[in-house]
């Protein structure tokens, strides 16, 4: 890892790293995952982390891999989730989001948006996996 992602996870509080699955704290959370994923270059765990193992993305895991070719870092800082909508089996939350890059050749970047987390109700059939949050849309625009 580089020394960059421990000062992501060293940032986050306590109570936040222990968050139950299902918590708005634990959607949070996702969102800091995807972005240490991806400054790690671990892209497959990145592309997962979306719905329906990365088809949420709409794109293949190929094409997304190539859209952070030409970045050299990214960091994120999430702010507090906020409640989306709750439908009869399922869950959605909005991560508000500003999210700092530095391309290859050197210029920076900075966006600002969210992310929608959707999961499954427990107690309805689905398997685990489909009851913890993950990215089901984003929705970010350059900022400057």
């Amino acid at each position: 890892m580089r020394p960059a992602l421990l000062l992501v996870f060293a940032a986050l509080p306590a109570t936040a790293q222990a968050a139950p699955h299902t918590s708005p704290a634990a959607a949070r959370q996702v969102v800091q995952r995807y972005y240490a994923a991806i400054e790690g270059g671990d892209f497959r765990t990145a592309y997962r982390l979306w719905d329906r193992g990365g088809q949420a993305s709409g794109k293949s895991f190929a094409a997304f891999r190539q859209g952070f070719a030409a970045t050299a870092h990214s960091k994120v800082i999430a702010g507090a989730p906020v409640d989306g909508d709750a439908g009869m089996s399922q869950r959605w939350i909005d991560v508000p989001v500003d999210v700092y890059a530095v391309l290859k050749n050197g210029q920076r970047q900075h966006f600002r948006g969210r992310y929608r987390l959707r999961r499954v109700v427990e107690g309805v059939g689905a398997p685990p996996a489909q009851q913890n949050w993950h990215i089901d849309s984003a929705r970010l625009g350059r900022v400057g």
